[in-house]
């Protein structure tokens, strides 16, 4: 179903095991404040309800690590198998994602004993030390983080759709304003870059490899990250009204869907946001977040400026102290279409489906976010949505060419 040939494995047993608690605990505990009620609600076909996200990675460690490599293991519903595949076609049917809101059953407390059932058996298989089994654990833990954050962004839009503006709890994944905040730009000359993971055996995604050149033109990347106060002059000033700033399909979705704002903001009732904690006032110095690709662009080329390459991304973040929230605010949008770097090669089995198949449509976001699990964010790192996307910490970090 899976096979760790090409996966680098540098933890010992004992520390992936650690580990797997660890990250296993967190994601309850990012679903404890919400009711059952609340864990069953899928807002839009983007989203997954909570419990959802909470049996699909149990799931997935049941059917990659558990059922190929610890034998005598009993799945533990059959059902399941079709419930809770996502999108990997080599595992059989699956339940339409559209309709994950309407699973009122198996119920959350089937869920969690589902969730039970799978953690004590990888504890099984690793006191048999894990063999074979060790580097998909490893990737599955990685996909468990990829879900917290979705979780966390999903609970978001469904709350959000509640004329109760309910609250996930006192505080939430919000990205806060810099201190620091210096302006300016970070200059970098003509270069041959290496682009993608170094290999040295920590962890990666098939899709951050393989590791090769690049040659830039000289650029330069904005010190901070455009922020609300930035992003409401380009409102005040008609950004959304003017058609010479969009690409043609952004402004088809800005007259379609009647954008007017970020998603989020409530500017007809004073300058406000919804956050998971609630709505609060806008705090100019911010950063902006939850921007399709769409609005990025035009916001960029309002400014005068544009998006930055994956590739100059990268580049400067390896090489410069200056870039303030590289990591941990927003996801920050690039003019780079997800595609496959030169060489690349899928995981082999069932987890060749994990990144490959979708290197089509998507624009690369690089960085991390407020909801980004901590640790889980790299330099090399590609992160990808459809150019419509908006319910994800997605900002902007500007670009020009010197």
């Amino acid at each position: 179903m899976g096979t760790a040939d090409s996966m680098p494995m540098r933890r010992t047993p004992q520390a992936l095991a650690a580990r797997y608690a660890q990250v296993r605990a967190a994601t309850l505990a990012l679903a404890a404040p919400l009711s059952a009620e609340d864990q069953c609600v899928q807002s839009m076909p983007d989203t997954s309800p909570v419990k959802w996200h909470l049996a699909h990675t149990s799931w997935f460690f049941e059917t990659v690590v558990l059922r190929p490599h610890l034998p005598g293991y009993e799945v533990f519903d059959p059902a399941f198998a079709q419930l809770f595949n996502s999108y990997y076609v080599s595992l059989g049917p699956r339940h339409p994602r559209p309709q994950r809101g309407l699973l009122t059953r198996p119920s959350l407390q089937q869920v969690l004993d589902y969730r039970a059932h799978v953690d004590a058996a990888i504890a099984r298989l690793m006191h048999q030390g894990g063999g074979d089994a060790l580097p998909l654990l490893e990737l599955g833990l990685h996909h468990e983080q990829q879900h917290q954050e979705l979780l966390l962004t999903d609970v978001k839009h469904l709350f959000s759709l509640n004329p109760l503006l309910p609250a996930w709890g006192d505080s939430g994944p919000h990205p806060a304003a810099d201190a620091a905040r210096s302006g300016g730009w970070s200059t970098f000359a003509s270069q041959e870059a290496l682009i993608g993971h170094a290999g040295d055996g920590s962890f990666a995604f098939d899709n951050e490899t393989p590791r090769h050149p690049v040659r830039l033109q000289p650029y330069a990347l904005a010190n901070d990250l455009v922020s609300c106060g930035e992003y409401l002059a380009f409102i005040d000033d008609g950004g959304y009204r003017r058609p010479e700033l969009w690409l043609s399909d952004g402004w088809a979705a800005v007259t379609a869907l009647d954008w007017q704002a970020p998603l989020y903001w409530n500017l007809a009732e004073g300058q406000r946001l919804f956050t998971l904690a609630g709505e609060r006032a806008i705090d100019p110095a911010e950063p902006v977040c939850h921007l399709s690709f769409y609005e990025a662009a035009a916001y960029a080329e309002w400014a005068g400026h544009r998006l930055p390459t994956e590739f100059e991304w990268e580049a400067a973040v390896s090489r410069s102290s200056e870039l303030r929230q590289a990591f941990g605010a927003v996801w920050q949008w690039t003019r780079s279409s997800y595609d496959p770097y030169p060489g690349f090669r899928p995981w082999t089995g069932a987890i060749s489906e994990y990144n490959g198949k979708f290197m089509i449509g998507q624009l690369v976001l690089r960085g991390g976010s407020c909801a980004t699990p901590e640790g889980h964010s790299r330099a090399s790192y590609r992160n990808f949505f459809p150019p419509a996307a908006r319910w994800q910490f997605t900002g902007i970090r500007l670009a020009r060419d010197l």
